[in-house]
């Protein structure tokens, strides 16, 4: 058995423990869950937080892009989640074009937190994004920001690239992060961007920096839970690692992912972008 596996079950995550793992060098391990079965595996697992990420759309409903996710299909995917899971603090992503100001937002939102029974909202960049963040958070919705590599931008970015190179590009993602955190943002998910970077922004913060492709120096990481398994389809991503080679089940798959994380051996080297 892997020695950073540990069968102590932890009591349900909540908003504010997430700051408090960030102040006590704990990693936090999230997984992106779309199901009841799925849910219910990373909760055994010990898995910290579910996102119900509009990566739905291209993983469970193979779309090309997540653009043509909506607020109902987030929701009916959250509830599934839900029903699956009793620990881990749930993330609902807000999908495209949901967001293009603040009350509009609120209204998305609202309906992601009661009728989705997620914990927390999800939304990707800056510029006006930081107005609805803090629109949100005045009105008792938690937050979490994701820069770096924004899908629902791909048509602007030209396609699923690393972001951040450069002095003006980087300085950019860091003054976007320090203004999404006095905006009210409890949490940061950070998504390809070169690691030197990431170690940046997260000494920058005093929210916790989940990155996904940003090197080991997060406060936590967050993968696909279909990625961890293997049962992607398409190019796999340099930040996935397999965790179900060589071992028998999917609940054990996981609990080497929470593993790694928590001790810091994954992501390794060969995960990450250097610049």
């Amino acid at each position: 058995m892997y020695a950073g596996i540990t069968e102590t079950r932890s009591p349900p995550i909540t908003v504010p423990m997430l700051r408090q793992f960030k102040q006590d060098g704990r990693r936090i391990a999230a997984l992106t869950a779309y199901d009841a079965s799925f849910a219910k595996l990373a909760d055994e697992a010990d898995v910290d937080v579910l996102l119900v990420g509009d990566s739905l759309g291209m993983v469970v409903h193979g779309k090309r892009s997540t653009l043509s996710v909506t607020v109902d299909d987030v929701i009916y995917h959250g509830r599934a989640v839900v029903r699956g899971s009793k620990r881990a603090l749930r993330i609902a992503d807000m999908p495209y074009a949901t967001y293009p100001d603040p009350k509009t937002a609120f209204k998305h939102a609202a309906r992601l937190i009661g009728e989705g029974e997620c914990a927390m909202v999800k939304l990707e960049g800056g510029g006006h994004v930081i107005e609805c963040i803090r629109y949100l958070v005045d009105r008792e919705v938690p937050v979490c920001a994701h820069l770096g590599l924004t899908p629902q931008s791909v048509l602007r970015l030209g396609g699923y690239k690393v972001q951040g190179r450069g002095d003006a590009a980087a300085q950019a993602l860091r003054d976007a992060a320090r203004a999404a955190q006095v905006a009210g943002a409890e949490m940061l998910v950070l998504e390809c961007v070169p690691s030197p970077l990431a170690a940046a922004i997260q000494a920058d913060l005093a929210i916790p920096v989940i990155g996904i492709g940003a090197g080991p120096h997060c406060d936590g990481q967050i993968l696909v839970c279909y990625d961890v398994i293997g049962i992607s389809s398409g190019r796999r991503p340099r930040f996935v690692k397999n965790y179900l080679l060589g071992r028998d089940s999917v609940l054990d798959a996981f609990k080497h992912y929470v593993a790694e994380v928590r001790e810091g051996a994954f992501p390794a080297a060969e995960h990450e972008y250097a610049e």
